[in-house]
């Protein structure tokens, strides 16, 4: 009887807790066969878990949980407290950053504090990177502006010693999250950094809300300094691993359409075009847009508006070259609708999926937090949620696709189920799930919350108390045959902070999030693919006599790539949103005996991603930059580009067989459309590509084949006129240059 009246005068104790709280409605919201205090010893793992505990911020836009904007370190944005985890197989907790002497370990955070993320485990599993931002206001009203920087920690054995520095030569004034290990060591990482290290385009706006994104992909080596930015993302690129086929994987923010602050008459978002990119560059009065076609089509117009707007796959080698959807994954395979380009062609439909013909019969839309199965390579699991309201949680979906697969043939499985995606309350909604993990015995993890509606705050600003609740469980099959959270990885990780916001006192008390938990286990690190240039385009080195190396280091030396495109009238056969009857005058036409309209292309017209609208009006503008597409100016690439007479500005000719060749520059966000005879646009690129000085690279088309084209024919292999017309032009200018060299 004793036991039983301590116990509840315990239940008792913390149900009034929770009722000060306003955490009791969420308790017994828990989905059946759920314990919000389950014992940590009821979970064992085969290894280590590292994850991390952050304070739970309610709001969603822009902060530290969001889809989108959540690199930044402001205090508003990500709350002070969080620690660096490690869990071992029994249940064992250590908190790593403490014991490091890192964090304010009273209640007031301030100059010591600290707020941890993205855990990544090096392949000997000895030591693991990370990020912190350190610091917090001390007093009312003082603003200060830190950066999330990269760490390392060793000592993760159980009894060793944990220490924590600081990875050298990184980017010290700006963001730098989401670190992974590569191959050879060095460091590949998300950062906001400018594009080019100009100050001045701090911070690069999204396509969106333009609101600051990272700016893509780099590549850190420690010891010597030297920088890389592997891939340039116009709206943000996220969350890259290494996967067991050497690749680089992360997930892309795909926005390329017209900027929306843009398109009222009045504009009350005070939008305007900088002169340029460059430091001395001014604000003009010039509002105008290029590509692609408007958001909202014009009364009358044969020309839909076009709007994109997901979160992709994506893929590039750990050189920062060959970046391509994963495995070519589009639209097309992934997407349940969108729309034609011209409404004037009965050849050109919208797209929907369940008449389509395609293999997979089951959509996904956004694909966050991608990690791959360590017993099965080139399986990924990723979640599917929406841009905002959930904290990016939603649904797990799984997906087979190791390099050897076809687009055309990739599947995705409903982890959890669909409900789960939104946030529509529903029997079968199990809560919302982000940061899914498989563990090395197969098992699945992830940060659950029971929640199943939208994101919010049921306190105040002063008193925040997030709806969401995230603790890491693991994974078990539910009565719908889907599965669902089970039992918790600890009891809980609470503890009362204060700080300044900076305006307003923040306190909070209760339990903070658990996210990103990464495996502590030793792999092999694989081998980066070979990536020879292509047999066609090998073919016309071969036969124009001009050496592969000395091209390659010509390109280099000018921050130049060449882009081969061997058959721009071929396009996948699933493909009927854009014209697909395609002929170059007087040349190939691809089908060859079409059923309705066909389109002439004779010119390749390509767009660099300039640095160049500004917002908030000219007197004043906001901080930064959005990138906007403009005809392709770059002078070296230009130059050696030379004339195409009667071609829209920045195009190249189409060669009779549909052949493109072009010099474009590296390290720059590119895009490109085919136009007809007087620059009319007739098929245009849906996404932003960059590439690597010294990167020659080749695709069989636009859009490329998966199985077959229209025609019912494969992917182009040919070795194309435009590029052997490209090597016999640079291999003359060449030769004149070290001509008129020798007499120096």
């Amino acid at each position: 009887m004793a036991r039983f009246l301590r116990f509840r005068r315990m239940v008792n104790v913390i149900s009034e807790t929770f009722m000060r709280h306003g955490l009791l409605k969420s308790l017994l919201a828990l989905p059946l066969g759920l314990t919000a205090l389950s014992a940590a010893a009821q979970v064992t793992t085969p290894n280590p878990i590292l994850f991390v505990t952050q304070f739970p911020i309610p709001g969603d836009f822009a902060t530290i949980g969001s889809v989108f904007a959540n690199h930044r370190g402001n205090v508003d944005l990500v709350g002070r407290g969080g620690d660096l985890y490690i869990r071992y197989g029994n249940g064992t907790l250590r908190n790593l950053t403490r014991e490091a002497g890192y964090g304010e370990a009273g209640v007031m955070q301030t100059s010591n504090a600290i707020a941890v993320r993205d855990p990544a485990v090096h392949w000997s599993g000895n030591k693991a990177l990370f990020s912190m931002v350190i610091g917090a206001p001390s007093q009312q009203f003082q603003f200060i502006t830190r950066y999330w920087q990269l760490y390392e920690v060793t000592g993760l054995g159980v009894g060793d010693t944990v220490q924590i520095t600081k990875v050298a030569n990184q980017p010290i004034d700006a963001n730098n999250v989401m670190g992974a290990y590569a191959s050879d060591g060095q460091i590949i990482f998300v950062s906001d950094r400018p594009h080019n290290g100009e100050a001045h385009l701090y911070p690069q706006h999204d396509e969106y809300e333009s609101t600051a994104t990272p700016t893509g992909l780099w590549k850190l080596n420690p010891l010597d300094g030297t920088l890389q930015l592997l891939q340039h993302s116009p709206s943000g690129s996220f969350d890259p691993i290494i996967d067991s086929f050497g690749r680089v994987l992360f997930t892309r923010w795909d926005h390329l359409q017209r900027d929306q602050q843009n398109d009222d008459a009045g504009n009350p978002y005070g939008t305007f075009n900088f002169s340029s990119e460059a430091a001395n560059s001014v604000p003009t009065t010039d509002r105008s847009e290029v590509f692609p076609e408007p958001r909202i089509a014009a009364q009358g117009s044969t020309i839909e508006g076009f709007t994109i707007n997901h979160f992709f796959p994506w893929q590039i080698r750990q050189d920062g070259t060959e970046e391509e959807t994963l495995n070519h994954l589009g639209r097309h395979e992934l997407h349940s609708y969108f729309n034609r380009s011209f409404n004037n062609d009965n050849n050109l439909i919208e797209f929907i999926s369940e008449v389509s013909g395609r293999t997979n019969p089951r959509p996904a839309f956004n694909f966050l937090q991608l990690t791959e199965n360590p017993s099965v390579p080139g399986q990924y699991v990723a979640i599917d949620a929406p841009e905002f309201n959930t904290h990016a949680a939603g649904q797990i979906i799984r997906f087979n696709a190791p390099p050897s697969t076809n687009p055309a043939n990739v599947i995705i499985d409903y982890v959890t189920h669909p409900d789960t995606e939104g946030t529509t309350p529903s029997p079968n909604h199990s809560g919302h799930y982000r940061n899914p993990l498989i563990l090395s015995n197969g098992s699945l993890i992830a940060a659950h919350a029971s929640e199943q509606g939208d994101a919010g705050n049921l306190g105040d600003r002063a008193f925040p108390n997030a709806k969401y609740r995230f603790r890491l469980r693991n994974m078990t099959t539910l009565g719908n045959g889907f599965q669902g959270a089970n039992l918790a990885l600890t009891t809980g990780l609470s503890r009362t902070v204060r700080y300044w916001d900076p305006d307003v006192l923040v306190e909070y008390t209760g339990e903070f999030w658990e996210l990103s938990p990464v495996e502590v286990v030793a792999r092999t690190a694989p081998t980066p693919a070979a990536h020879p240039i292509p047999a066609p385009e090998m073919t016309a080195f071969t036969t124009k006599g001009v050496s592969p190396t000395q091209f390659q280091d010509y390109l280099r030396e000018h921050n130049l790539a060449v882009l081969v495109m061997r058959d721009v009238t071929s396009r996948d056969q699933i493909d009927r949103q854009q014209p697909f009857n395609l002929r170059v005058p007087a040349g190939r036409q691809t089908p060859t005996n079409p059923t309705g309209a066909v389109y002439d292309i004779a010119h390749m017209q390509f767009f660099q991603g300039d640095l160049i609208r500004g917002i908030g009006g000219m007197a004043n503008p906001r901080p930064g930059r959005r990138v906007l597409a403009q005809t392709l100016h770059d002078a070296a690439a230009v130059a050696d580009n030379g004339t195409n007479p009667g071609g829209p500005a920045g195009s190249v000719k189409i060669f009779s067989d549909g052949s493109v060749a072009a010099f474009v520059p590296a390290s720059r966000a590119l895009t490109w459309q085919t136009t007809a005879p007087n620059g009319t646009p007739v098929v245009r690129e849906r996404f932003w590509i960059s590439f690597q000085p010294g990167e020659v690279r080749a695709c069989d088309g636009c859009h490329g084949v998966n199985l077959q084209n229209q025609a019912g024919q494969g992917a182009s292999q040919q070795t194309s006129l435009a590029f052997l017309d490209l090597l016999d032009r640079w291999s003359v200018a060449a030769a004149s240059q070290v001509f008129s060299n020798s007499f120096e």
